[in-house]
């Protein structure tokens, strides 16, 4: 009895041996990969750049004061619309001392001047009265009574001017009186009254009263890659896209490329400028930042396929089409125009065609079946969303 145990006992523990390596050997056996595959569908492509700015005014003018001196009223507030020669601001002079203590001795100066020339002038008209001298000894005091008067006039004025900023002689033209040279939208008021502010000189640039622009003339002022900008050229039609707008379809046409790059974190960088096209319905501000779609290539219902089904043995593409279920057969392809997510077929494929997805194991969960590429169920390939791959190059 004991040796039939034993022998049942072996017999058994032989079989679980032997069920055991059946099931690791099945573990172990990979299962066959089903293909999923996406038909070829028509759709337009277009192959564009972005270039990242922002809409500002194409005139934008800062009005600086002529004087030196203390805002002692302003006129004009942000967002105001004005017109050339508009009051902005009035400035009050403070007199420097030297300057006064100069005017003030001129006028001293002359006031005796004219004094001594009204003296000199009543004796020789009473000589020429008596017969004694001469009419041209009178004109020659005449003359001088004449300078006299004037110089007085003239340093009573700078007087004026170095103590207020003006005079009556020059009222009309004073330089204490901040005026607007154009005509346009008040942007910004930087100052306040009682600020001191500064005329612009050798030295200093002087402080801005005001910002005025002309804001139905806006550009658009971006920047574009040196990889891309060899592909525009002046004329182009811009798309521009502004966050604070998003419902906004704004176009502008592409007017000037920089001639010379700069260098930006690494990168040439060129700048560009594009006239925005007006819209009565639209108020654009100052400033607001943008990106601009610059159209470089379209094709319009153009056979197309995701770049994900394309394959390469050195130069040339090609796709494997579905010929039965999980068979495949090779096709070469002509490829033309890429927008980095499709990819143009020229010639080679038909709209009817299976194309197999060749990356279907290097996607979790990926299961076999029918796809379109326009739809992306076709599973991409481990590259980053948009990279352009080799299939970008027109074909031929």
């Amino acid at each position: 009895m004991k040796k039939f145990l034993g022998i049942l006992a072996g017999v058994a523990f032989a079989a679980l041996l032997a069920w055991t390596g059946v099931v690791l050997y099945k573990k172990s056996q990979k299962k066959p990969v089903e293909y999923t595959t996406a038909q070829p569908v028509r759709t337009d492509i277009v192959q564009k750049t972005v270039a990242t700015g922002s809409v500002v005014p194409r005139k934008e003018v800062a009005i600086k004061p002529l004087v030196s001196g203390i805002v002692d009223e302003l006129y004009v507030e942000a967002g105001e619309l004005i017109k050339q020669g508009d009051l902005v601001a009035r400035v009050r002079v403070i007199p420097d001392m030297n300057r006064l203590s100069d005017a003030e001795s001129r006028l001293n100066k002359a006031e005796i001047d004219l004094a001594d020339a009204e003296r000199e002038h009543g004796r020789q008209k009473a000589l020429f009265e008596e017969g004694t001298v001469a009419r041209s000894d009178l004109d020659r005091a005449e003359v001088a009574l004449q300078q006299a008067r004037e110089e007085l006039a003239a340093a009573r004025s700078v007087l004026d001017i170095v103590r207020t900023g003006t005079s009556e002689r020059v009222a009309s033209s004073a330089t204490t009186v901040v005026r607007s040279t154009i005509a346009g939208m008040v942007l910004d008021v930087p100052v306040e009254v009682g600020n001191s502010v500064i005329q612009a000189n050798n030295f200093n640039e002087g402080t801005t009263i005001a910002a005025i622009a002309d804001m139905g003339d806006m550009i658009f002022e971006g920047k574009v890659d040196e990889s891309e900008v060899g592909k525009i050229r002046a004329g182009m039609e811009l798309l521009l896209t502004i966050g604070a707008l998003p419902e906004a379809e704004i176009r502008a046409t592409l007017e000037h490329i920089a001639p010379k790059g700069v260098e930006e974190e690494g990168a040439i960088q060129f700048e560009i400028r594009a006239a925005v096209k007006p819209d009565p319905n639209l108020f654009l501000r100052a400033n607001y930042s943008a990106n601009a779609d610059i159209v470089l290539d379209k094709r319009e219902q153009v056979l197309a396929i995701d770049e994900g089904l394309l394959q390469f043995e050195g130069e040339q593409a090609y796709v494997e089409v579905e010929t039965g279920p999980q068979q495949f057969e090779r096709r070469n392809v002509e490829t033309g125009l890429s927008d980095g997510i499709q990819i143009e077929i020229v010639s080679g494929l038909a709209e009817t065609d299976q194309v197999k997805n060749p990356n279907t194991d290097l996607v979790p969960g990926a299961q076999a079946g029918n796809g379109t590429a326009a739809s992306g169920q076709a599973p991409r390939t481990g590259r980053p969303l948009g990279q352009r791959t080799g299939g970008g190059r027109r074909g031929g």
